[in-house]
């Protein structure tokens, strides 16, 4: 497994202006180091404890991306560090992460999980329940964070039409919410979406952030870290 090779390779396919965040769950420092050495600094953990362990032992330049189900109560451990949380899908969870946020005297950039996909398995606000929560206007007094945009997954299918068709209705929903509710806020400018089986249909939608695992790393190690 060459991982600089298969960052370049990755990040050579890439069109310009879609960032790439490293899904490093499962896999051990020492493989997220050679990432980094080979110039990754974006990296997605979705394990609250995990994310917390490896950024002991790396390198304290990197953005760290928590991509996987926000629990409150364990907002607190990765708000010393913590770049980006990619799946908020409750104004409840922004909440807490502007408090937290607060308590160490940081800012942390969120996204809005969207749920496009056909699977009861995927977490997200409904595009109504996203517009509702957007419409009340309360996240504009959280000081603490930023919205950044959107996230969301597709379903699990080799059926390429639907999950195009998906990644579709994520971009037109940042768009709407662009231009509704973000006009005045130019941070507010990402679509993550895509991962390694289906991230070149992602961008092709209009996603501008990928999240890639295993065609960097190979398959997930479930040892230690885990």
């Amino acid at each position: 497994m060459d991982i600089k090779e298969n960052l370049d390779r990755i990040k050579a396919e890439l069109p310009e202006g879609v960032r790439l965040v490293a899904v490093s769950k499962t896999h051990p420092a020492e493989m997220l180091q050679e990432a980094y050495d080979a110039g990754q600094r974006l990296f997605g953990e979705n394990k609250v404890q995990e994310m917390t362990a490896k950024s002991r032992l790396l390198p304290q330049d990197i953005e760290w991306h928590f991509i996987g189900h926000v629990q409150r109560n364990k907002i607190h451990l990765m708000a010393p560090f913590v770049s980006v949380i990619q799946g908020v899908d409750s104004f409840g969870s922004l909440v807490e992460i502007d408090r937290q946020a607060a308590r160490f005297s940081r800012h942390i950039t969120c996204y809005l999980q969207l749920h496009i996909a056909l699977e009861d398995t995927k977490f997200g606000f409904s595009p109504d329940e996203c517009t509702a929560m957007l419409e009340k206007g309360d996240w504009k007094n959280l000081e603490h964070i930023t919205i950044g945009g959107l996230m969301g997954m597709a379903t699990n299918t080799d059926d390429e039409a639907q999950v195009l068709a998906e990644f579709r209705r994520l971009r037109n929903l940042f768009d709407t919410y662009k231009a509704k509710y973000f006009s005045d806020y130019p941070e507010f400018n990402t679509v993550s979406a895509g991962m390694s089986g289906d991230y070149r249909l992602a961008v092709s939608a209009g996603s501008n952030m990928v999240r890639i695992g295993s065609s960097i790393f190979g398959e997930r190690f479930y040892g230690t870290n885990r």
